[in-house]
């Protein structure tokens, strides 16, 4: 078996990384063009490991695409390499419907071709793996139940509408073609390796600078925050046991406002790593909010506990805890990754 992971540099991807190289002997492949998200000090230690190998590259590039299948025989694909940061697609939302739509129809026409080539038995083995978001969905009620993979499509901000294309072209390419896919959709992620432009991240790294922490609005947005192992255990068992065709919701079970998530970041930091100055909830600000901002989201993992028997482990409290224990134990990553064009964009930002 040989694993294509496309995108593994980025936060998602190179945490599954880690994950696979602990749990598989299958070769992998890791495909990253190595924007400004994409990371090469994440992933720089997978490379002590014969079964692993990087390549620069972009799910653009069609003809790169084409050629990794033909050389490593790819069995399985799981697609995380997405422009991700919705206020990015705000200011400028061409590079994501780039990646996200005309990058993923490059990797499923190449998958397509290979796949019709294969031998009978080989074809069975393949499958393809979309991993996409809940924002697809639009926006919640206070009072509505969560997302189900039922739910309409009602994509809010460009980055949202690039990712409801991509499902739609995996959806299209099952359904036409019979192209063995699958698609997961899941919470917000968070976790160690994420870029400090999401708001996790980000909060943790100016506390610790005692910079302002940003909170957009009233902070009364409410997300389902997932632990990223969860997540890497729950698209595992997707990749091994989902059914062809489907869709599989991924949620963390946790969801708090904007502003309480801030408040627990600034009671564990309290705890972990205390400031002379007082408490670091002294420096939430809030800021104007940001357009199309989406009020809520939530995710129904009813169909992915049921089926395949998977259900996050962590807490929202414990899973904060590991991640800002992690920023605090790798200072060096966090300060080469702030750096350059991270300030640049955090300076026109806020």
């Amino acid at each position: 078996m040989t694993i294509l992971v496309t995108g593994g540099a980025g936060f998602i991807g190179c945490n599954f990384l880690h994950f696979l190289i602990d749990n598989v002997s299958d070769k992998i492949v890791n495909l990253d063009s190595l924007t400004y998200a994409g990371n090469i000090r994440s992933i720089e230690k997978l490379n002590e490991f014969e079964n692993y190998k990087f390549i620069k590259g972009s799910i653009c590039d069609k003809q790169k695409i084409t050629s990794i299948f033909r050389e490593h025989q790819i069995t399985k694909v799981i697609n995380f390499a997405a422009e991700s940061h919705v206020d990015r697609s705000i200011l400028g939302p061409e590079e994501f419907i780039n990646t996200n739509i005309n990058g993923t129809f490059n990797l499923l026409e190449v998958s397509r071709l290979y796949w019709s080539e294969l031998s009978e038995e080989n074809k069975s083995e393949f499958k393809f793996l979309h991993v996409s978001t809940d924002e697809v969905y639009g926006s919640l009620a206070l009072d509505e139940p969560p997302f189900k993979e039922t739910n309409p499509y009602q994509p809010n901000s460009p980055y949202a509408a690039s990712k409801a294309s991509s499902d739609h072209l995996v959806r299209a390419y099952y359904h036409t073609y019979n192209l063995p896919v699958i698609t997961s959709n899941c919470s917000n992620n968070y976790g160690p390796y994420q870029f400090p432009e999401k708001l996790i991240p980000l909060i943790i790294t100016n506390a610790l600078s005692q910079k302002p922490l940003p909170i957009y609005g009233d902070g009364m947005q409410i997300r389902d925050w997932l632990y990223v192992t969860d997540h890497c255990e729950a698209i595992y068992k997707i990749i091994n046991e989902g059914l062809i065709g489907e869709t599989y919701n991924i949620g963390g079970n946790n969801e708090k406002t904007n502003l309480e998530v801030v408040q627990t970041i600034c009671s564990i930091l309290d705890d972990l790593k205390k400031n002379k100055e007082g408490s670091y909830a002294r420096l939430i600000t809030y800021v104007k909010d940001r357009p199309g901002h989406d009020r809520r989201y939530a995710i129904d993992s009813e169909k992915i506990k049921k089926t395949l028997n998977w259900q996050p482990k962590e807490t929202f409290k414990t899973g904060m805890t590991k991640t800002i224990n992690w920023y605090l134990q790798n200072s060096e990553w966090l300060e080469n990754i702030t750096s350059g064009s991270y300030r640049d964009w955090i300076k026109k930002q806020y």
